[in-house]
């Protein structure tokens, strides 16, 4: 019992921290999830991390709050879900509160202004940042499939202008599509090396 009390306190005060100090919207908290609980406390591996951040972006609401709910549950079951979910809100709750009273004062506020604008560029920074780790992991994997697919969605959405709604469907049949065929292979016997690279493990 003491120990679930520790983890529980633990994902608190994680969330609390990663939602407090997460500005420029629900991108930003990937970078600062993976560096908390990826490489300082190790509660998931980075292959997880992407699979998390698949499963946030995905479902609705906030990336954030999904991202909580999914470690909050892995860690500590429905008591982690909740504790997670509950410091994840409460940092923005009790900010745009204080905004909501002061809003006429922080709008005419020409250094707050500056500020914001600011931070506008770190933000694009750190979310640069997260993308090319994420993008190394896939490659360093060698996984043909997963690098055509994160490629294709790269350029379909930077260039090409597709809708990120229609990048994700896509992305799920496809994901579909390779586990049928990986559980085709290995249903039928062993892989072969050229089985395993067609299907891209």
């Amino acid at each position: 019992m003491g120990e679930k009390r520790k983890i529980l306190f633990q994902i608190f005060i994680s969330t609390l921290y990663l939602s407090a100090f997460t500005f420029g919207g629900g991108y930003v908290i990937v970078t600062l999830m993976k560096k908390k609980f990826v490489d300082q406390y190790h509660w998931i591996e980075e292959k997880e991390m992407l699979d998390l951040i698949a499963i946030a972006e995905s479902a609705p609401g906030a990336i954030a709050v999904n991202g909580a709910v999914v470690v909050g549950y892995k860690l500590a079951g429905a008591a982690g879900v909740v504790t997670a979910v509950v410091a994840t809100i409460l940092p923005p709750f009790v900010i745009l509160s204080l905004i909501s009273v002061f809003y006429d004062v922080f709008r005419e506020n020409v250094l707050i202004s500056q500020m914001l604008t600011g931070m506008q560029a770190g933000v694009g920074a750190v979310i640069a940042s997260v993308t090319y780790d994420m993008a190394v992991g896939v490659v360093q994997e060698k996984r043909i499939f997963s690098i055509i697919i994160m490629g294709v969605s790269f350029a379909a959405a930077s260039f090409f202008g597709v809708n990120v709604i229609y990048v994700i469907l896509a992305c799920l049949a496809l994901g579909i599509f390779q586990t049928i065929l990986n559980k085709g292979i290995h249903k039928n016997g062993h892989p072969t090396r050229m089985d395993e690279r067609r299907a891209g493990l």
